[in-house]
């Protein structure tokens, strides 16, 4: 919906079953600004039917798209030359705290704002934490800092319960708790801890930083690492890749922190509990927010 900000005449697709708050929003705007909001078009099927899609593509100035690269690939391959083609690949997204903020006076709130992370869309966005790193070496151990955050998902679920997933969700989630909960047995490096009777929230403390990739729906990582430099080595594979990181630190260090993480290539650092609420100016994946958006005509005498 950004390109209402540039007054342009947007048709948008959205995924199965997902058109009704687009269209709440359009028939709203409508109420205040009719001659802005005539300008959307809000349609739904299947992707990948040519009836529907060649004239729009062919028809397009600007085609954003979102999805997994296969399915980006596909889509420019049939745009028209002249079409500009913004793509939205599939990125990850991990937590790091710094040690100074695991004193005791302030931890609690650190905790709750990793569960904010956690908890909104239940991690099923690129946005999510996958992983949270915490540093050692501060009053609270990492392994301590997870035993907090098992507490909070427990209280959470009661007053933000996840709901439901499909069966084969809920299989997905019980195999990887089952393989961690295997390995935790047989290495004291290694806990777990989930909700009873259900696969509502999952916890793995490991002291092996390697970057792992959740089920999501609340199923998280802590890992330790000693500085920065540590989080760099774990996740080098990661490249290019990482969309967000939710930084706990004292000014002091805030700086240094995002120098490193900039410099290696994350394109936005944002505070512990505000990874899934980026700000209008947000310039996803690093490039401008409205600029990819405009056509400029340079008149010179």
């Amino acid at each position: 919906m950004i390109g209402l900000l540039v007054r342009s005449s947007q048709f948008f697709k959205c995924a199965s079953d997902t058109c009704f708050i687009p269209r709440m929003f359009a028939h709203s705007l409508y109420v205040l600004q009719p001659k802005l909001a005539a300008s959307i078009e809000i349609a739904e099927w299947k992707g990948g039917s040519e009836l529907v899609e060649a004239p729009l593509f062919k028809e397009a100035d600007c085609v954003i798209a979102t999805g997994s690269n296969d399915t980006l690939d596909t889509i420019f391959k049939r745009l028209s030359p002249r079409s500009r083609f913004l793509r939205y690949g599939h990125k990850l997204s991990f937590s790091y705290i710094a040690r100074e903020s695991l004193a005791k006076i302030a931890v609690q709130k650190v905790v709750g704002a990793a569960i904010d992370d956690i908890v909104a869309w239940n991690q099923l966005g690129c946005l999510s934490p996958h992983v949270i790193y915490v540093e050692t070496g501060g009053t609270l151990a990492p392994e301590s800092f997870a035993e907090l955050l098992v507490k909070e998902l427990e209280s959470r679920e009661t007053t933000e319960p996840r709901g439901t997933v499909d069966t084969n969700t809920g299989a997905a989630i019980a195999a990887r708790r089952m393989f961690y909960q295997v390995r935790a047995s047989a290495d004291e490096k290694t806990r777990v801890w989930s909700s009873p009777d259900s696969t509502a929230w999952t916890v793995v403390f490991e002291h092996d930083p390697e970057f792992q990739i959740s089920c999501l729906n609340r199923f998280v990582f802590v890992k330790a690492v000693a500085d920065i430099a540590a989080l760099l080595a774990a996740v080098a594979r990661l490249e290019g890749q990482v969309s967000t990181v939710g930084l706990s630190s004292p000014v002091h260090r805030a700086s240094e922190i995002a120098t490193a993480l900039a410099r290696w290539g994350v394109t936005r650092i944002c505070p512990l509990g505000k990874m899934q609420d980026p700000p209008l100016t947000w310039r996803h994946d690093g490039r401008p927010a409205l600029g990819d958006l405009v056509s400029w005509t340079d008149l010179e005498l």
